[in-house]
């Protein structure tokens, strides 16, 4: 899009006061609100200041709704629509912004029906509290793609800068209780922005207090995309198994999002299509493999808002094998010729024991609980073609002495410690221990993974684990083995 074009004239510097114009009058009062929205056209008391049981407070007051609401600033995206865009006047009084003829996007001090007008508010602020009658408002920093500033005009055009973060952050103006101001809010760059601002004020009697930092988040041009296209695939299957071997089959997201519904669906010699696997809902699939199950075909879908399909996945095709040849098993270590190069998962073998915590009850008393966290586990790929790699685990058992405990009540979540330069290596997803539903651990999880052309190197993974017992399981000193995985 073409940004307005500002003149270099007395009628130039009449556009911009035009834009750029006085003090608004107040807003009611608020109502409540929690949902996460964009607002992008409309009255918003973007830092509105509260003083509430002794605190000072920054919300959102959006003005964009009837009857207008309240809202934490963290549930909230501003959105520079794309035709916010204005260019540099050609003066020197302006040359804080950029280059003359640059593009910038301006939220101008006087409303534009089709903009976002976002200003700062302490009308809501009791009278005879805080020293002064005014509290400090402060741009304490600034992160982004281009430089930002907020600025008012003189009555001939003059700008008079509050905030900018090109010259030195903070930066803080006093604001008289009672007061409703707009300014215009001048963004460098496309992109998304977070703008953290903080209210000080000291009372009556000389003790501070303060809001404390308080994160706002501005996206310039347009959104992005909430839902990105995902591709989904299936990782796990072997090639062969043998009757009464477990199958387990991961779903992988690339790249991964806050998505967790999936279904998973089966297709058998002499049916013609898929049909779903009752209760399987996870990103883990596991059974046993039977002769009957010889040739079926297996997908998964992943799911938004119930019956929304986001995904599906490639159908992969299960090799039984009763004729008693050898099974190809899963092991921690791959060891190819070195021609060839090879994909090695190892721990350290005097680092290779994760002693938990003693268990504690929970706060509310319905299960024990401890954390800790998974020895590293280090992972070298050095095959050529680079095909990528997934590393899963699938925990045992707990056993003590005298009882037995399933390996579904301990979960984890994944992390990448270090990788190579040029990996892309990604964590695998949180897995819930299986106190209340699911499988935890028990089912093959995955730790961590590389897609084709992004594996080759050397990578460290490593995971926090938390434990969940039913408080009926018996004292004792339990012992579980995680088998780690690499294909």
């Amino acid at each position: 899009m073409r940004a307005r074009r500002l003149r270099r004239s007395a009628a130039a510097a009449g556009t911009l006061i035009a834009l750029v114009g006085g003090l608004v009058a107040s807003v009611s009062g608020p109502a409540s609100a929690r949902e996460g929205v964009a607002l992008s056209a409309g009255h918003v008391d973007a830092v509105d200041v509260h003083y509430e049981n002794g605190r000072l407070v920054l919300k959102v007051h959006d003005d964009t709704v009837q009857p207008s609401v309240s809202r934490d600033p963290g549930n909230v995206v501003f959105h520079v629509l794309p035709q916010a865009a204005v260019e540099v006047p050609d003066l020197p009084e302006y040359a804080f912004l950029g280059p003359a003829g640059s593009t910038v996007w301006l939220l101008p001090m006087t409303q534009d029906p089709n903009l976002l007008w976002p200003g700062w508010n302490t009308t809501r602020l009791p009278s005879g509290v805080f020293r002064g009658e005014k509290v400090s408002l402060s741009l304490v920093d600034v992160s982004g793609p281009g430089r930002v500033s907020v600025f008012m005009t003189d009555p001939v055009g003059q700008p008079l800068i509050k905030f900018r973060n090109d010259d030195g952050l903070p930066d803080a103006i006093d604001v008289p209780v009672g007061t409703h101001a707009h300014a215009n809010w001048v963004f460098g760059a496309l992109g998304s922005y977070t703008l953290t601002f903080r209210a000080d004020a000291a009372f009556a009697d000389g003790r501070q207090v303060s809001t404390g930092p308080v994160a706002y988040r501005f996206v310039v041009g347009d959104l992005p995309d909430p839902d990105p296209q995902v591709q989904l695939s299936i990782q796990g299957l072997q090639p062969a198994y043998a009757p009464g071997a477990t199958v387990t089959l991961t779903a992988v997201q690339t790249p991964a999002s806050d998505l967790d519904r999936y279904r998973w669906f089966s297709k058998c010699p002499g049916t013609q299509e898929f049909t779903a696997v009752a209760g399987e809902a996870s990103a883990a699939y596991s059974f046993t493999a039977t002769a009957q199950l010889d040739d079926c075909q297996y997908l998964v879908r992943l799911y938004r808002d119930g019956e929304v399909v986001v995904a599906e996945s490639a159908p992969v095709t299960l090799n039984v094998d009763d004729t008693g040849a050898p099974v190809p098993s899963q092991t921690i270590t791959v060891t190819v010729d070195g021609t060839q190069g090879a994909l090695v998962v190892s721990v350290d073998p005097d680092n290779r024991t994760v002693t938990l915590p003693v268990a504690v009850l929970s706060s509310a008393g319905d299960r024990w609980q401890s954390n800790g966290d998974l020895r590293p586990v280090t992972v070298t790929d050095t095959r050529p073609g680079v095909p990528g790699w997934n590393v899963a685990g699938q925990l045992s058992d707990f056993t003590s002495r005298t009882a037995r405990v399933g390996g579904k009540y301990l979960g984890w979540a994944p992390s990448v410690l270090a990788q190579a330069d040029g990996q892309g290596v990604v964590a695998g997803p949180v897995v819930e221990p299986g106190f209340a539903s699911g499988n935890g651990l028990a089912a093959s999880s995955v730790l961590g993974s590389a897609r084709a052309g992004a594996g080759r190197g050397t990578a460290r993974l490593g995971a926090g684990l938390s434990l969940e017992l039913p408080t009926e399981t018996g004292a004792g000193h339990y012992t579980a083995t995680l088998t780690l995985t690499a294909i």
